[in-house]
């Protein structure tokens, strides 16, 4: 039986719904100059707000465009103060219903999943698939090419109407609203400063996800945004899935494998996932991310900074890492 949404279009864009959204969206940016001159207006501008999505006549801003290093060159954009609290008010009646709809191996941007939960399955994984370290074990690392920007909006909007199952004219206005927020950022893929774009992120990925676990039979399979794993005592095995899972990306969704971070590899010679190169029985931090941590001590020598890294290092073999971070922070 299909998760039905239970929440429809009014609900979305209640004043009740956007006064919790701003609630959740004001956390950490109550120092922001764009969101102290929305916040001396609040009420009227989410009058004002409600009013427009009420009336059909909303519609979606452009974008501010600015570039960090995390750890590689990524390009925000970052939509107003006002479009930012819709995204909150959306996300807030749309993630729980698509979360019912995942994988329970899906382990980015949801709620008690993350990093440290997929490094934990992965090692669950390891030691089942080769018997407790007494046999070999394949892993296949597959990395998405250029995920956000490839991200087609019309497949995406067809994979949203296709979950949202509603009488017609709720169903049609989140739809419309829906697009409105994704066509508005030019001319393909998400923006990665919005928080709806985690969430539709999921949802079209969702659609391999449901693929590799249900018409490939993949048990041992795990996923984190664009990157995934997928554990074997064969190495063929793994092999013969590739050309299949590249074709069902092109086709279906158009996206592609990174040509140079599709491999297989043996547990034994350590497999880099998420930041950490991960063995049979212990994992150590990639050098990459250790000069990352350095360069941002650096930086940013204060003692929560420190105290943020060594706890990371708290999950890994890193007692080297930790004397080298501890003796550079002086």
């Amino acid at each position: 039986m299909k998760i039905k949404l239970a929440h429809n279009f009014e609900d979305i864009i209640s004043i009740d719904n956007l006064l919790l959204a701003w609630q959740e969206f004001i956390k950490g940016k109550r120092n922001k100059k764009d969101v102290q001159i929305f916040q001396f207006n609040l009420m009227d501008n989410i009058l004002q707000l409600h009013e427009d999505l009420k009336n059909k006549t909303y519609e979606h801003g452009g974008y501010k465009e600015f570039k960090i290093n995390d750890p590689k060159p990524r390009t925000i954009h970052k939509a107003s103060v006002r479009d930012r609290l819709l995204h909150h008010a959306v996300y807030r009646i749309l993630y729980p219903f698509f979360d019912k709809t995942f994988i329970a191996d899906s382990y980015s941007c949801r709620n008690n999943k993350g990093t440290h939960k997929a490094i934990k399955r992965f090692e669950q994984f390891a030691r089942i698939v080769s018997k407790n370290n007494s046999r070999s074990c394949y892993v296949l690392k597959c990395d998405i090419k250029k995920f956000f920007a490839s991200i087609d909006q019309k497949i995406l909007l067809e994979i949203l109407q296709r979950h949202i199952r509603l009488p017609y004219d709720n169903q049609r206005r989140i739809i419309k609203l829906l697009e409105e927020i994704i066509h508005s950022f030019k001319p393909h893929g998400l923006p990665l400063g919005n928080l709806t774009s985690q969430l539709f992120a999921n949802v079209y990925m969702n659609e391999f996800d449901q693929f590799a676990k249900h018409k490939l039979k993949i048990k041992y399979y795990i996923r984190y945004a664009d990157d995934f794993v997928i554990f074997s005592e064969s190495k063929e095995y793994l092999e013969n899935f590739i050309s299949i899972m590249q074709d069902f990306l092109q086709y279906k969704l158009k996206l592609a494998f990174h040509p140079d971070k599709v491999f297989i590899k043996t547990l034994s010679s350590g497999v880099d996932f998420l930041g950490w190169i991960n063995f049979k029985d212990h994992r150590i931090l990639r050098t990459k991310t250790k000069n990352r941590m350095l360069k941002r001590i650096k930086k940013n020598p204060a003692e929560e900074t420190l105290n943020s890294f060594l706890g990371l290092l708290k999950h890994g073999n890193t007692w080297k890492n930790r004397k080298e971070i501890l003796n550079y922070a002086g």
